[in-house]
């Protein structure tokens, strides 16, 4: 697995495909492998990048301070390093938070943008369900977190059908969990996100994509994003949870790659 080094420390990533530029930015997991599900749709079409995080995966763990801000400032990074001048991004969640911050901080970087299941801002209900996973973390570690993790991620009917297959996410994820000061840390970074002052800046096309039982980022998030970035699209579906392009992969793979495409004509 190749890496390169990035502000201090080293990213790792995965590259398939060519064609135009296309990185897929992670949750608050941060791992790439959590894009398999789209690489060999969007890899047919584009150079597909996945990448961890720092603090997450196969990257380095060096830090345990975070911002929002500067997981923007290493994707802004990774594509230097890989000699990227400009991409279409797609981010989930915090993926989705690090895509608005680069969209509005450094828009000739991005050229259009998806986002899936991400938030405006530190509300109340983030902050509660935030704060009780950063407790869980101190007070019982990483094995306990990742077995709740699920039942925030799915939704009731996709746990019943992958029953086992979850099973085995929760004690890969476990035994390759970061330290947990890196969580820590990476949850207190979310809870400061707050990007809506600069929403309206937004000038690539963007598309917003959110389920209507997401237990994480209610879709009310979706909505608000919709309205305050200028010609944005936005899309909710009925079910699927937080982890959408997951549970609804023929879908979500579908829309995106909709949205993708005028641009490469």
């Amino acid at each position: 697995m190749p890496k390169v080094a990035v502000a201090g420390g080293e990213i790792n990533y995965e590259e398939a495909g060519k064609g135009p530029a296309l990185i897929f930015v992670s949750g608050l997991s941060g791992v790439g492998r959590y894009w398999a599900p789209q690489v060999p749709a969007f890899s047919a079409r584009y150079r597909t990048i996945t990448y961890d995080q720092r603090g997450t995966g196969a990257s380095d763990c060096l830090q345990r301070e975070f911002s929002v801000d500067q997981m923007a400032a290493e994707l802004a990074g990774l594509m230097d390093a890989l000699g990227i001048e400009s991409a279409r991004i797609v981010g989930l969640s915090t993926g989705g938070a690090i895509g608005q911050t680069l969209a509005i901080e450094r828009p000739e970087r991005v050229e259009r943008l998806a986002m899936c299941s991400t938030w405006t801002h530190c509300d109340p209900w983030f902050r509660r369900l935030f704060e009780a996973r950063r407790l869980m973390y101190q007070q019982a570690g990483s094995e306990l977190h990742a077995m709740f993790h699920p039942l925030w991620l799915y939704p009731p009917d996709y746990v019943n059908e992958h029953d086992a297959e979850i099973d085995e996410e929760r004690r890969r994820n476990a035994q390759a969990a970061p330290p947990v000061e890196v969580s820590v840390g990476r949850i207190n970074g979310l809870l400061a996100f707050d990007r809506r002052a600069g929403l309206a800046r937004i000038k690539a096309p963007t598309l917003i994509i959110a389920s209507d039982d997401d237990y994480i980022t209610p879709c009310y998030h979706a909505k608000a994003l919709a309205r305050a970035i200028p010609g944005a699209r936005l899309e909710i579906l009925r079910g699927g949870g937080h982890s959408i392009s997951k549970t609804r992969t023929v879908e979500f793979n579908r829309l995106v790659l909709e949205f993708l495409e005028p641009g490469d004509r």
